[in-house]
């Protein structure tokens, strides 16, 4: 069974609107414990984010008023955040967005291509903010009970009597027999997409190799 964003995110949508000072965005960063804060507009739709790294700027880009002729892009995005003082001059825009039916691998896998700790989740119709998922509640998933992941495990086998399987602490060992070699690497790879599956230590035989290629001429 697929685990979705809905089944493990935050009800509480972490945001604060585009003309929030840079000091209530601190105070919102500060209540409730995160490093990023979601900005948006009067509709509740996400516009973008701001996080510590794009107020830190205020601090450390000491060449904000002196800007050179010839510099990159981003230099140039960091020396106008560094001078902004709204939510909506500080923000990086446009906001990574997820939906509640979005698998949580697809949440993860979205969460490291980005390097992003959290992600607002919004509503499939109106697109306005409904929650937070945060890189915490990702995790939490991989401390599912070791029984929970044995039942998700066994209705993708075949025939589940005729394997043992020995889960620690998300590591699953799977022995058992079956008749053909790419049979055997079809399991390993459905098991191991499964929620709260670390790795894969399988020790599942075959009778016969299928995936031997043999070459031309023998």
């Amino acid at each position: 069974m697929s685990i979705e964003v809905k089944d493990i995110m935050g009800r509480v949508a972490i945001a604060v609107l585009k003309d929030a000072s840079f000091a209530e965005i601190v105070e919102a960063m500060k209540r409730f414990g995160v490093g990023a804060v979601t900005v948006i507009d009067a509709d509740r739709r996400p516009v973008g984010v701001v996080s510590e790294d794009d107020l830190l700027l205020k601090e450390t880009d000491t060449a904000r008023y002196s800007v050179p002729i010839f510099e990159s892009r981003r230099r140039r995005l960091e020396h106008q955040k560094a001078a902004g003082v709204t939510a909506a001059q500080l923000m990086t825009s446009p906001a990574i967005t997820i939906t509640p039916g979005t698998p949580v691998r697809d949440a993860a896998r979205l969460m490291h291509a980005k390097r992003i700790k959290q992600l607002p989740v919004i509503d499939v119709v109106s697109g306005r903010i409904i929650g937070t998922l945060h890189r915490h509640d990702v995790l939490r998933v991989f401390t599912r009970p070791a029984e929970e992941v044995d039942a998700d495990i066994r209705a993708v086998l075949p025939n589940p009597e005729a394997f043992t399987i020995e889960i620690d602490q998300g590591v699953v060992r799977i022995s058992g027999r079956v008749e053909w070699k790419s049979q055997a690497v079809a399991l390993t790879e459905r098991i191991r997409v499964i929620e709260g599956v670390v790795d894969v230590k399988s020790a599942v035989t075959f009778d016969k190799d299928d995936l031997l290629i043999v070459p031309s001429g023998m």
